[in-house]
């Protein structure tokens, strides 16, 4: 099978495209998290030390998120017929947000019951105090009002190098409504946004070439900070904590995929394998959200969809975050010996619902959640925070890996749901007919628009051929 992928035609002469080589890129991330697994086991100093590498390469593709967030929805939505198409994937987006954080919620307190890991530890006294001062940090992003009121950028220019995802998205939303009134005077705009977005994506893709070097230095910081020991002595809340992600993903995301857009998980989880590995080596999801946007889009979805849902997804569907913040709480609880009775539980479950929602903004955004949990309700146990601290950071892997498994799925389902997802595109995708293009990031076939003399709108005609 061929496609034009393959070859890029001018007249009669064929041009070779260029040789993919960011294989070597992911070989490379690979090495360098076993190297920096032995520098933080045998210079624990020198690990911790090379912890800036891993700051400084996340902090780049932060660098990167909100012009990617602003050139696709302004593109998704300048593009469409109808301004409602908009609202419907947002209603949608934010229904099944809820319902499945909630689904989330109350895995991990199933989970977290089952297990019970944290009988028999005992509370190591030099984490006391660390909850108090997580407790203080969730306070210090505000209530409801104050998280709405975040969202309203100083100005228009300050949402884009403020690096506030939801001002992006709420500039963004502006910008693409405004284009699309337009109507034909507005195709300048968008052919000029087209050509910054080709440029967004190709800084990102020289900036993932630093992988390698920020994964080193992320994981040599980790383990040498925490060593193993930390990692054998709460194995049990780790690995239960693994499982029940491994089960919510495969299991949960998984039939919900099946059953609403027909594609398998795993067929997915493949496409976004190179995605995974860069979230287990950084451990943020935040440093795969570009990929992601531009693999949505070319896997089928369309434009607009993926413009709301994922950067959305990102704030409100951290799925990941909300298996851990019930099962944590529950691991607290039993390691000080106060376990909370199911009427608490079920109390937290309620008060965690709310919570997760406004944690993206808050740096640490997990534990500072829980730390704010605990405190309404139990705030004797507030310092038994403490004793996770000290392998948060690996099961944040797990978190990130979740959230984004989420997001992805979410994408899909919504385009289902509204109808916004090209099936056959999917299927030649997943199938690997017609593949991501990793030099760029941007498919050829969304830079041509149609005018339509009706509306003065303009529409996406040019799709990938797949040839025998």
């Amino acid at each position: 099978m061929t496609t034009t992928h393959d070859r890029q035609t001018d007249g009669d002469a064929a041009v070779p495209k260029r040789r993919d080589r960011t294989h070597w890129l992911y070989i490379a991330v690979i090495v360098a998290v076993i190297a920096g697994v032995l520098v933080g086991i045998l210079a624990p100093g020198v690990g911790k030390d090379l912890g800036v590498l891993g700051t400084m390469f996340v902090s780049l593709i932060k660098m990167m998120i909100s012009p990617v967030i602003f050139c696709t929805i302004v593109l998704g939505i300048g593009s469409v017929r109808a301004a409602a198409t908009v609202g419907k994937v947002g209603g949608l987006a934010f229904a099944y947000f809820l319902g499945m954080s909630t689904v989330a919620l109350a895995i991990g307190l199933v989970v977290g019951n089952l297990l019970k890991p944290g009988d028999g530890l005992t509370l190591d006294p030099s984490a006391m105090g660390k909850g108090t001062e997580l407790a203080d940090k969730a306070h210090e992003s505000g209530g409801t009002l104050d998280f709405i009121q975040s969202i309203i950028p100083t100005s228009m220019l300050s949402a884009l190098t403020e690096g506030s995802v939801l001002q992006t998205l709420f500039i963004a939303l502006l910008v693409g409504f405004a284009i699309q009134s337009l109507g034909k005077s507005g195709e300048s705009a968008l052919r000029a946004i087209e050509t910054l977005q080709k440029i967004v994506f190709k800084v990102l893709a020289m900036v993932l070439w630093l992988a390698p070097i920020g994964a080193f230095g992320a994981i040599a910081n980790v383990v040498g900070q925490t060593g193993w020991s930390a990692v054998t002595e709460l194995l049990t809340l780790m690995l239960g904590f693994y499982v029940t992600c491994v089960i919510f993903v495969f299991g949960i995301l998984g039939l919900l995929l099946r059953f609403v857009a027909g594609v398998s998980i795993f067929k997915l989880v493949r496409y976004l394998a190179r995605e995974y590995l860069l979230i287990f080596a950084t451990s943020s999801s935040e440093s795969a959200l570009p990929r992601l946007i531009a693999k949505m889009e070319h896997l089928g979805v369309e434009r607009t969809t993926v413009g709301v849902v994922v950067p959305t997804g990102y704030s409100f569907n951290l799925d990941g975050t909300a298996i851990y913040l019930t099962m944590a709480s529950l691991f607290v609880a039993d390691a000080m010996g106060q376990p909370l009775s199911l009427g608490e539980q079920i109390s937290l479950l309620v008060f965690m619902i709310v919570a997760s929602k406004g944690a993206a903004g808050v740096s640490g955004a997990g534990l500072a959640t829980l730390a704010g949990g605990l405190q309404s309700h139990r705030p004797e146990l507030l310092d038994g925070v403490g004793i996770i601290v000290g392998i948060d950071r690996f099961m944040s892997e797990a978190r990130a890996v979740t959230n984004f498994s989420g997001n992805a799925v979410a994408t899909m389902l919504v385009g289902s749901w509204t109808k916004t997802i090209d099936k056959d595109q999917v299927d030649s995708v997943l199938r690997g007919d017609d593949p991501f293009d990793e030099l760029t990031m941007v498919d050829d076939g969304h830079d041509s628009w149609d005018k339509d003399d009706d509306s003065g709108t303009k529409v996406d005609t040019t799709k990938k051929p797949v040839t025998a």
